[in-house]
């Protein structure tokens, strides 16, 4: 059975915000929000993540060491903490709930309308998931900033740049963005598709039908009256 606009719009929204979700999970585990490079010593580098610190010598090893608290933090990284795993949260649930409400999962007892609001619904939990992911990563990038060029640290003083997990995070919001969008577009168009049953079922009126080939016992008494 071929798809409908509705359903490619569901399958699409589905594998992006299902990419996205994927991508969000790695950003929150990985170390490398923030990476420092030592001048004085090349062969190290530093980077910094939500969960840990570590230390890459090359052709020695990686040592990584937890953070002891979760309040020694900065600001930043604290609330990117409780966000990024809201995000996971929202995100997975926004996957069931529009799969449920998808053209490839027949429910018995489930009308159209129900599945297109588990299909809204789903959407929208995705937007709200893309919104806590990019919020933190933008927040730690713009800290980041902030203490590159802050003029009041000597300029001997190594400082943080970008780590790669802040890009992944950024292209993590992107897909979740675009996937909720497109399952919420999916219920507009639902709503077309619907409309086709309608005018595949039209019928042609007795008045188009050639005379010879119309009884007159089939008539109602009003046609009748007005054939003869």
């Amino acid at each position: 059975m071929g798809w409908t606009s509705q359903g490619q719009a569901q399958l699409g929204g589905l594998l992006l915000s299902l990419l996205g979700w994927a991508l969000s999970c790695a950003t929150t585990s990985l170390p490398q929000w923030k990476t420092l490079n030592l001048e004085l010593n090349e062969m190290e580098t530093w980077v910094m993540g939500l969960w840990e610190a570590c230390v890459n010598q090359e052709e020695v090893a990686t040592v990584c060491k937890a953070f002891e608290s979760f309040l020694s933090l900065p600001r930043e990284l604290q609330v990117s903490r409780i966000l990024m795993v809201t995000s996971h949260g929202l995100g997975l649930l926004g996957i069931l709930l529009s799969g449920l409400g998808s053209e490839c999962v027949q429910l018995q007892r489930v009308g159209c309308v129900f599945k297109r609001r588990l299909c809204l619904l789903g959407g929208t939990l995705e937007a709200a998931a893309s919104a806590t992911t990019l919020f933190p990563i933008s927040w730690v990038a713009y800290a980041t900033v902030q203490d590159f060029w802050d003029t009041s640290i000597p300029e001997i003083v190594p400082r943080w740049e970008f780590g790669d997990a802040l890009y992944l995070g950024w292209a993590a919001g992107v897909f979740l963005a675009i996937g909720g969008l497109l399952l919420i577009l999916s219920t507009c168009l639902g709503k077309e598709d619907l409309s086709l049953p309608r005018m595949a079922g039209f019928t042609v009126a007795p008045s188009c039908v050639p005379a010879q080939e119309l009884d007159s016992s089939s008539l109602s008494p009003r046609l009748r009256n007005q054939f003869i």
